[in-house]
C-alpha cells in the first residue's frame, strides 16, 4: 500500500483573488479561501507553541489584508504564504494543506469550528 502524500502539481493564486487552487499528485483540487488559510494559520505568532492549531477570525483581526502577496515553497514538504499586511511567517506544510482542502470540502461555513494537531 503506497501511504505516500500526494505532492502539489501546480498552485494558482492569481492576483486579486481570493482563492489559492491546489491541483494534487492525484489529481484532486483543493480550493482554499484566503480566509481559512489566514484563519488557520500554524505560526508561533498566530497559535502559540503548543495546543491544536484552531479558527481565529481574520475579520475579527486588526489590520488584516487577505490579499496573498508571496508564495515561497519551503524546502520540499511546505509553503510560506505572506499576506498583504506583512504576515509571512506562516509554514504550510503540504499534508496541512491537503487536510484544511479536504475538510473545508466537507464542512463548508462550518469550517471554523475546527481544530487540528501540529
Amino acid at each position: 500500500m503506497d501511504t505516500q502524500l500526494p505532492a502539489p502539481v501546480e498552485i494558482r493564486a492569481p492576483e486579486g483573488a481570493r482563492t489559492m487552487e491546489i491541483l494534487w499528485s492525484d489529481g484532486v483540487t483543493s480550493a482554499l479561501h484566503h480566509r481559512t488559510l489566514r484563519g488557520f494559520c500554524p505560526c508561533a505568532t498566530c497559535q502559540g507553541h503548543q495546543g491544536p492549531i484552531r479558527f481565529l477570525d481574520p475579520e475579527k483581526m486588526a489590520a488584516v489584508n487577505l490579499e496573498l502577496k508571496t508564495i515561497e515553497e519551503t524546502g520540499r514538504y511546505a509553503l510560506r504564504l505572506g499576506w498583504g499586511d506583512g504576515h509571512e511567517t506562516g509554514i504550510y506544510t503540504f499534508r496541512y494543506l491537503r487536510t484544511l482542502g479536504d475538510r473545508s470540502d466537507a464542512l463548508g461555513e462550518k469550517m471554523s469550528s475546527e481544530r487540528f494537531e501540529r
